[in-house]
């Protein structure tokens, strides 16, 4: 790979972060910088970045003049987001602040590459997925998880290793859903008007340690966390048995795709792909409680019966087309990445304080 200068938004935070240190750490012609306007709760933690000979740049991307006296750069990297899906309804920002931080921010970035005819990887979501057609499919309950089932043929986008990109993304698929497949969209517009590449990769559940999780949000981390300190847990929704499942990937994996990206040129035709861990990396809530019980010890866990807004019984991303084009899979197993959060925990006891 030439030289080359990446800047990285939303660098203070948990992704924006690890791939950060990742890329300096693979790759030494790689001049990496970031933005972020630390303004979630817990980003300063991670402004020691700037002890790796990596700059940091204090400002708003959702403010078009904070991005004018930056550096050039020849590839951009979009880790800038309020990654909740409950974002917009759940009284902590409004509808309003979710499209300007997910939609405008992206706007704002993509101007940016074009007068620098840079590159755009995007760091979208599977949660672009249609919530109705996910919560349609047929669910079996096989040893304390749900599965789906088929009889004859599965929908569309449905493989036997998850949910491709074929699969729907008809709403409802939540405000914040919305806000990166418009960003999507708009991404894949500039890229072939103005003629500068763009990735996008649809993530899955990112997890590791120093991650600030939330019961919507970062679900792995925030489980381990609650579970070691003694905060009250609850399965919500689904009868309260916890049968949820959700795979989940580390960002050091992400940011070897990533590597592969900023050297590749993508073509009309593959510009989009799954990242995620996989039928290998999935676990439901419940196999989690019995994970964390024999590691840190029982403990009760309430059940709430209600349904909460915009939760799904069953994900797992399809990685397949990711594989095919890089030979990318994920090498962190799901075992090793818990066993990093729970160490994380046990040396930070106070760790989802911080964040509040």
């Amino acid at each position: 790979m030439r030289s080359m200068k990446v800047l990285i938004t939303g660098i203070c935070g948990f992704v924006g972060n690890a791939l950060a240190r990742r890329l300096v750490e693979l790759a030494d012609n790689l001049g990496v910088f970031g933005i972020d306007n630390l303004m979630r709760p817990g980003s300063e933690t991670n402004r020691r970045l700037k002890t790796q000979k990596i700059r940091i740049f204090h400002g708003d991307i959702r403010c078009a003049s904070d991005l004018e006296t930056l550096p050039s750069v020849d590839f951009v990297i979009d880790a800038a987001a309020n990654p909740s899906v409950l974002a917009g309804v759940d009284g902590k920002s409004s509808s309003r602040q979710l499209l300007e931080h997910n939609l405008m921010g992206t706007l704002n970035l993509l101007e940016f590459c074009r007068r620098e005819h840079a590159g755009f990887i995007l760091l979208s979501t599977s949660r672009v997925y249609s919530i109705k057609r996910l919560s349609s499919l047929p669910i079996a309950i096989e040893r304390a998880r749900f599965q789906p089932r088929f009889e004859g043929k599965s929908p569309e986008g449905i493989t036997q290793n998850g949910v491709s990109e074929q699969f729907s993304t008809e709403a409802p698929i939540s405000l914040y859903g919305a806000s990166k497949l418009a960003s999507e969209t708009l991404a894949l517009e500039y890229g072939e008007t103005f003629d500068f590449p763009v990735w996008i990769n649809r993530c899955g559940v990112l997890a590791g340690a120093g991650q600030f999780g939330t019961s919507e949000q970062g679900i792995f981390s925030y489980w381990l966390h609650g579970w070691k300190s003694g905060q009250e847990l609850r399965y919500i929704g689904f009868r309260g048995q916890g049968f949820q499942v959700r795979d989940a990937f580390h960002p050091d994996d992400l940011a070897d795709l990533v590597l592969k990206q900023l050297s590749d040129s993508p073509t009309p035709c593959r510009r989009l792909v799954n990242v995620g861990g996989g039928l290998q990396n999935s676990m439901s809530l419940r196999e989690l409680s019995d994970w964390c019980t024999e590691r840190f010890g029982p403990r009760e866990v309430l059940a709430e019966l209600a349904e909460r807004a915009f939760d799904i019984p069953w994900l797992v991303m399809d990685s397949a087309q990711a594989t095919r084009l890089w030979a990318w899979q994920p090498r962190r197993t799901l075992s090793s990445i818990l066993g990093e959060i729970a160490d994380h925990a046990e040396a930070h006891p106070n760790w989802l304080t911080l964040a509040e």
